[in-house]
């Protein structure tokens, strides 16, 4: 069955113009016909001398593997005054947007919070937080429509994340929207200006968690922080910046992927019933449904990588120091490597979707991402059979980090 996302309103688009359409808010809110029609132009469309559009499976794989192929770190964006934002000055001082040596350190530094036993460990909060929520739309439900999002999809997430991290309760939803505006740094930018929602989320989060960075300095507690905080002043592998960016990033993705997931799995578990009853109880299937709902509709839509030499790929020039437009979500329905890609289907074989990347940049958060993910949505549907879409959910104005803004439900209890 294709999935909602599927269905277009107008006349089938050229791929001029569905490039054109593509990053405008009726292109981001669905973005796959237009991707449909750019595979007209093959795996790889050069942009001209700028910048190179990628959307095979294969080619994304060989681009995220190949060390040619920068991340955009601090020199990038210093090159176009990006820099000049908070919102960049942060994120360049993280591992997402640092290339070698400084992944590797960073990454060695911060690992190990990433780790399977992490995530098994965090396992329990995880399913406290989603009954803790279910109880509270439970409280809510007068009959009539509630905002999921709202209400649960980002509740868990923040909840998680706010244990780890010792964030008291009564700070965590405005950090929360400070999350979902930093994310708007993530799409392309044609005016300085239009970094302002980043900018201004930025200095929210910068200066909070560098207030409990020095807090847990004066007084350590058991949480994440506090075992950073020890770790950094310990062998000084990181600097106080880096240390306080890397939990900005922490905060980021352990909220705003995994949100945007629970919203998509929803969704889709809503529009396949049986399959969304039978993950419930089967936990094979639930891995699978998790999978396919990453494979057909993933929070992470496009990552940028910056040519450090002239690259002679797949036939094309990608000239030095122009950008590479990777578009995961693209790469996930190539009908090269997936049979029917907007099918939504739990019997794929070797289903590997590039949502979360690849090679050495492969996030390290996506294990921890996924266990909310299959936490939440099974607590959820277990409790509300009868859960259903008031509405067609709305979405986001992004196309990098895509979500819903809102999913009005009526749970059926």
């Amino acid at each position: 069955m294709p999935a909602t996302d599927q269905q277009v309103t107008g006349p089938v688009m050229g791929p001029a113009e569905a490039l054109s359409e593509l990053f405008t808010p009726a292109g981001k809110h669905h973005p796959y016909p237009l991707y449909d029609a750019l595979w007209e132009l093959g795996p790889v469309i050069p942009l001209g001398p700028s910048g190179t559009l990628v959307l095979g499976y294969d080619e994304i794989c060989t681009a995220l593997r190949d060390p040619r192929f920068l991340v955009t770190d601090a020199a990038v964006h210093r090159s176009t005054g990006m820099i000049d934002h908070s919102s960049w000055q942060c994120f360049t001082k993280i591992m997402m947007f640092s290339n070698s040596p400084d992944h590797e350190r960073m990454r060695r530094f911060s690992g190990w919070a990433y780790s399977p036993r992490q995530v098994a460990e965090r396992r329990d909060l995880a399913v406290k937080a989603a009954e803790r929520w279910t109880d509270r739309l439970a409280a809510l439900d007068d009959g009539g429509p509630l905002d999921l999002v709202e209400a649960f999809a980002t509740r868990v997430p923040m909840t998680v994340t706010g244990e780890l991290l010792g964030i008291p309760e009564a700070d965590r939803m405005g950090l929360r929207t400070a999350v979902t505006a930093t994310t708007t740094a993530f799409e392309p930018v044609f005016d300085p200006r239009e970094l302002a929602p980043a900018d201004a989320g930025m200095d929210v989060l910068v200066d909070y968690l560098g207030g409990l960075v020095r807090e847990r300095r004066r007084r350590p507690g058991d949480d994440l922080v506090s075992a950073m905080v020890r770790d950094r002043d310990a062998d000084g592998a990181v600097t106080e910046e880096e240390l306080v960016a890397g939990l900005v990033m922490f905060v980021i993705a352990g909220v705003q992927s995994p949100s945007d997931m629970i919203g998509n799995t929803v969704r889709l578990a809503l529009e396949h019933p049986a399959e969304g009853r039978g993950m419930t109880t089967d936990d094979d299937l639930l891995a699978a449904f998790v999978t396919e709902t990453l494979r057909i509709d993933p929070p992470n839509h496009v990552l940028t990588r910056a040519a450090d030499t002239d690259i002679d790929f797949y036939g094309h020039r990608v000239a030095a120091g122009s950008r590479a437009l990777l578009v995961l979500a693209a790469a996930n329905r190539d009908r090269r490597r997936f049979t029917d890609p907007a099918t939504f289907d739990l019997a794929r074989k070797d289903n590997r979707p590039l949502s979360f990347g690849l090679g050495p940049h492969y996030c390290l958060g996506a294990a921890f991402a996924r266990m909310q993910v299959e936490v939440a949505v099974p607590v959820l549907l277990r409790r509300f059979p009868r859960l259903a879409l008031a509405a067609p959910p709305a979405y986001r104005d992004q196309l990098v980090t895509r979500g819903f803004a809102r999913m009005d439900v009526t749970l059926g209890s």
